[in-house]
C-alpha cells in the first residue's frame, strides 16, 4: 500500500468511526465489450464513438477496492439479495482511481448526486458510462 493508500485509508477509518456512515464515490473501466453485447449500456450511450474508454461509476461506504471485488464475485448480502452489478460482474477489468481520487467523502445523500454528476461528465467527455 503507498502512503497516499495508507492516509486515505486512516482517514476513512476515521471518519467511518466518527460518523457512523460515509460514502465515496469510485469508477472502474469495463472491457469494450459491453458496448457490442449489451444492448441497454449502448442505448445509454449515444455519443460513444469507441475511441475512449468504457466505465461504470459508483458509490460505496466501503473501500473501492472492497467493493471493486463484491462486484466481480457477485456479492450477495445476510439476505441473500445481490448487491453486484451484473455490468460490472461480467465485463468490470480495474478500478480507474485517477477519474476519482480528487473527490472528497462525503454523505449518501452527497454521493448519490455525485455519482451521477461524474457519470454524466464523463459521457460528455465521450466516455461510455453505466451508473447506478
Amino acid at each position: 500500500m503507498s502512503p497516499g493508500q495508507t492516509i486515505q485509508c486512516y482517514i476513512y477509518c476515521f471518519y467511518t468511526l466518527m460518523l457512523k456512515k460515509i460514502y465515496q464515490v469510485y469508477v472502474i473501466e469495463l472491457s469494450k465489450r459491453v458496448f457490442s453485447e449489451s444492448v441497454k449500456f449502448r442505448t445509454a450511450n449515444p455519443q460513444y464513438n469507441g475511441v475512449l474508454e468504457c466505465l461504470y461509476v459508483g458509490m460505496t461506504s466501503k473501500m473501492p477496492k472492497e467493493r471493486f471485488e463484491q462486484h466481480k464475485s457477485g456479492y450477495r448480502n445476510k439476505k441473500g439479495h445481490k448487491l453486484a452489478s451484473n455490468i460490472v460482474q461480467k465485463y468490470g477489468l480495474y478500478l480507474r482511481p485517477s477519474l476519482y481520487n480528487h473527490l472528497d467523502l462525503m454523505t449518501k445523500t452527497e454521493a448519490l448526486k455525485m455519482e451521477e454528476q461524474l457519470a454524466l461528465e464523463l459521457r460528455r467527455q465521450r466516455f461510455a458510462v453505466w451508473y447506478g
